[in-house]
C-alpha cells in the first residue's frame, strides 16, 4: 500500500502547478492532503476524485482557509470526520477512513495541525489541539491500527531543521511542541507509543518536507521536516520504502510517500 501525503497550501493553488497530474502517475492506494482553502463547492466539483482514487473531505466553515482530505482506492467501511471538539472542527482538521474487516481493525487518517506563527493567540490554539488531540490519539490506539499522516507544523529534532540552534523559541521547534511529539513517539509508560515512521526508514540528516518562501530557502534546501506519517507499532513495522519528491514543486511542501507491505 503506497500513502502519500502532501499539505496543497491551496488545492486549486497545487492543482494548477500540476499536482493531480503527477499523483495520477504514483500508483497510491492512499494520499492524504492538508490546507484546501476551499469549500465543498469547489473541491467536490473539481478535485473530487483523481484516477481510481475517491476523496472525503474536512472543510473549514472560514472560506479559503485549512481543511483537509483523504483520497483513497478502496472504499472505507466507515467515514470519521471532525474530532467532534467544536473548536478544531470548524477550521476542518481531521478526516478518518476505516477499513475494518473480521479481525482487523484499520484506520487511515489526514491531519492538519494548526500553525502558531502569526503571533501567541494561534500558538495557544496549536497547545490547546495538541493537549486534546494526544487523548484522542491513545483511545484511537487502543481499540484500532492506525496511520495518520499529516501537516504536523513541528520539528522534532535538531536534524529535523536546518536552522535549529536559530529556531529553538519559534513555533515549530519550541520546547513544549517537540516534547509533545517525544511522549508521542515513547513507548515507555508514560508514552504513547506511536512511530514516526519516516525516521525509522530514513535517519539521515537533510530530509526536509517544508521550505520558507523567503530567500533562496528551497534552492539551498534550508528547510524543515514537518510533514509525518504517525502510525500504531504493528503498521508501522509493515513501512518499506520512504520517498520525499522534490522534482516538482506543488506548494511550499514537499510530498511524503511511504509504502507499506500490507493491503487495504
Amino acid at each position: 500500500m503506497r500513502f502519500i501525503t502532501a499539505n496543497l497550501n491551496g488545492v486549486r493553488s497545487a492543482a494548477s502547478k500540476g499536482f493531480f497530474d503527477w499523483l495520477a502517475k504514483q500508483k497510491a492506494d492512499a494520499v492524504g492532503v492538508q490546507e484546501l482553502k476551499a469549500q465543498a463547492d469547489v473541491v467536490e466539483s473539481q478535485f473530487p476524485s483523481c484516477g481510481r482514487l475517491t476523496g472525503h473531505f474536512h472543510y473549514a466553515e472560514k472560506k479559503g482557509y485549512s481543511g483537509v482530505g483523504l483520497y483513497t482506492k478502496e472504499a472505507p467501511s466507515d467515514v470519521v470526520t471532525g474530532l467532534g471538539i467544536a473548536e478544531f472542527d470548524q477550521e476542518g482538521r481531521w478526516i478518518e477512513k476505516r477499513f475494518d474487516k473480521p479481525g482487523r481493525k484499520l484506520s487511515l487518517i489526514s491531519v492538519y495541525f494548526p500553525s502558531g506563527t502569526s503571533g501567541e493567540e494561534r500558538q495557544q490554539v496549536k497547545f490547546r489541539f495538541l493537549d486534546a488531540l494526544y487523548p484522542h490519539l491513545m483511545a484511537l490506539k487502543a481499540e484500532r491500527e492506525f496511520i495518520l499522516v499529516a501537516d504536523v507544523n513541528i520539528a522534532h529534532k535538531e536534524i529535523d531543521l536546518k536552522n535549529w540552534r536559530s529556531n529553538q523559541k519559534n513555533s515549530g521547534f519550541l520546547p513544549e511542541e517537540r516534547a509533545w511529539l517525544t511522549r508521542l513517539f515513547d513507548g515507555g509508560a508514560n508514552g504513547a507509543g506511536l512511530v514516526d515512521v519516516f525516521r525509522t526508514l530514513n535517519d539521515r540528516a537533510e530530509q526536509y518536507t517544508w521550505w520558507s518562501a523567503r530567500g533562496a530557502a528551497r534552492a539551498n534546501n534550508v528547510g524543515w521536516r514537518l510533514d509525518y506519517h504517525l502510525a500504531t507499532p504493528g503498521v508501522a513495522a509493515l513501512a518499506k520504502k520512504e520517498a520525499i519528491y522534490t522534482g516538482e514543486m506543488f506548494s511550499d511542501h514537499a510530498p511524503l510517500s511511504i509504502d507499506y507491505d500490507f493491503a487495504l
